[in-house]
């Protein structure tokens, strides 16, 4: 049987036990912290791969992906007829409403969005939170080789 009172008296003692220890602060700005290799930080574009299929868009729950294209003809040698391809003509990601959930990175099978850890991309206004895709494609350079596509040996 337990005495009345225990638990608040155990409940007592780990507080005054946390209390006792120094706090460890990392002071931000001066101090960035080690984040892992694959951390998800901010959504980059390989815009070569991008086919404009809109399949990122459609699954977004948040609808913060804007896509446009438009279709060209393309004449290869040897073909017996010309290809049409799509064309990207506007990627923009609104970082204001994503919720950072991976749907778009994981649902793209043309591997043309990845994570980037990067995470200090704050800005003052609101409306500087819509990332075009030359925006997004200057994170691709910080996205891990761990998480790009391997490249085919030809």
């Amino acid at each position: 049987m337990r005495l009345p009172g225990s638990g608040l008296v155990s409940g007592l003692a780990a507080t005054a036990r946390t209390a006792a220890r120094r706090a460890v602060t990392r002071q931000y700005p001066e101090h960035e912290p080690e984040l892992p290799e694959r951390t998800r930080g901010v959504i980059a574009l390989h815009e070569g791969n991008c086919t404009s299929c809109m399949l990122c868009a459609r699954e977004c729950p948040d609808w913060c992906i804007y896509i446009d294209s438009h279709k060209e003809t393309v004449e290869a040698e040897g073909a017996a007829r010309p290809r049409q391809v799509n064309v990207l003509d506007r990627f923009d990601i609104d970082f204001s409403l994503c919720m950072y959930c991976g749907i778009c990175v994981d649902v793209c099978p043309f591997d043309a969005l990845f994570w980037a850890p990067d995470f200090a991309y704050a800005e003052g206004d609101i409306r500087d939170l819509l990332h075009d895709k030359a925006h997004l494609g200057e994170w691709l350079g910080h996205v891990p080789p761990a998480a790009l596509p391997q490249e085919e040996d030809a």
